[in-house]
């Protein structure tokens, strides 16, 4: 009883479960160690210091947190929005399984594998490319756009297969609503 009060009383001060600044702690203790083993001198480039890996990695958290962030929260509240709207334009629709999580995942794949393939799929720095490995990037974006493919057919598949499951049984899963069409 009193080891709940206590982490009751954490929790309530923390914020999180005892396990999260457990966890915190270990990152924050890897981190420093990382840092200790490889030096300062290999993070900050003393000569250019744009180029230092702590700049980008700066650049890359405020990057990510004032313009990522926002878009793709956005993106989010517009599928969100417009299965809204689908499902209140037709009422006959009635989804025992929401689909937006189907959509979400392959979007994200898509968009991922995008910006780390994006210098590939436009052809930027294809002489150097080529010079270092006798290949052209003609292919890049034929395979990102097989693979965006393959991304939402698999997707495409689960949400049947998911669907096929929750009709055969009958019965709603946890959080979902189900109403059959009149």
């Amino acid at each position: 009883m009193i080891g709940s009060r206590v982490r009751l009383l954490f929790a309530r001060l923390y914020g999180a479960h005892p396990l999260h600044l457990l966890a915190m702690c270990f990152a924050a203790a890897l981190v420093g160690y990382t840092v200790y083993v490889a030096g300062i001198d290999t993070l900050w480039n003393r000569t250019v210091w744009w180029q230092s890996i702590a700049v980008w990695f700066a650049g890359a958290v405020v990057a990510h947190d004032l313009f990522l962030f926002p878009l793709y929260a956005l993106a989010d509240r517009s599928l969100t929005s417009g299965l809204n709207a689908v499902r209140g334009r037709a009422p006959r629709i009635a989804w025992t399984i929401s689909p937006l999580n189907y959509l979400r995942i392959p979007l994200m794949g898509t968009a991922l594998t995008f910006v780390v393939f994006f210098p590939g799929i436009i052809s930027q720095g294809s002489q150097s490319y080529t010079t270092a490995t006798g290949l052209t990037q003609e292919p890049f974006l034929g395979r990102w756009l097989a693979l965006t493919a393959a991304l939402f057919g698999v997707s495409a598949l689960a949400y049947a297969l998911r669907i096929a499951r929750s009709v055969r049984s009958g019965t709603p899963r946890r959080n979902e609503t189900f109403r059959r069409p009149a």
